[in-house]
């Protein structure tokens, strides 16, 4: 009894957020990456302030009742409110059963879009590194540095195949790397500068730390982790 009393208390929740608080867009295109877990969706997102991204923004999503993700958008257009959006589906869960379920001019709501407070230093040259949970982080880190050959950066991404797709699908200074080796060894090989470079931090704690420790213990010290 108590249960279903709450579901029905659940549900009226979900409703009234849903007719008072949420804003709509729609799903341009929907691209399952080919033998990966990766999910790349296009949206036209009418209600968002675009012009306003200048620094990396995150959506936060509805996608089950009373129940939000956030992703943050990459490849944005101010002109025509589009942007796009990049779900690591290897894990199940409700942004992912959310994720693909998706098609082509299904509508989607989210609850709000807001700053990360990262953006990239604007004299000195910007790493990005993370993880497939964060390949849109680092694609918008990437956008909002200028010129773009201050840009630079790498990605955890275990599975070979997304890996070779993403450089295929994207012209991005990001290198793809394979394990946590292979990113302190690329990391060790670029020789960046102390006083001349920042790194920007994102993905799952445990890759976030190790690299955090990996950068400290090289002497660099201009880091940024992503958090909100």
């Amino acid at each position: 009894m108590e249960t279903s009393i709450l579901q029905q208390v659940k549900k009226k929740a979900g409703r009234f957020i849903e007719l008072q608080l949420l804003k709509t867009g729609r799903v341009l295109d929907v691209r399952v990456w080919e033998l990966s877990d990766m999910i790349e969706i296009d949206l036209h997102l009418p209600f968002a302030n675009v012009e306003q991204w200048i620094e990396v923004p995150y959506i936060r999503f509805w996608v089950d009742n009373l129940c939000f993700r956030d992703y943050t958008p990459f490849g944005w257009d101010a002109e025509t409110n589009t942007c796009s959006i990049l779900i690591d589906t290897v894990h199940e869960g409700a942004g992912s059963r959310w994720a693909k379920q998706l098609e082509t001019g299904d509508y989607i709501q989210y609850l709000k879009i807001e700053s990360t407070h990262h953006s990239p230093d604007p004299t000195n040259f910007v790493v990005a590194m993370g993880d497939a949970t964060s390949l849109g982080y680092v694609l918008a880190m990437q956008q909002l540095t200028l010129p773009g050959s201050r840009f630079e950066g790498a990605v955890l991404l275990e599975n070979r195949h997304t890996g070779q797709l993403f450089k295929e699908y994207f012209s991005s200074p990001v290198s793809a790397l394979a394990n946590f080796d292979e990113m302190a060894f690329w990391l060790k090989e670029q020789g960046y500068c102390n006083r001349h470079t920042w790194f920007y931090l994102a993905g799952n704690k445990e890759l976030v730390a190790g690299l955090y420790r990996l950068l400290k213990s090289m002497g660099l010290i201009n880091v940024r982790v992503k958090g909100f």
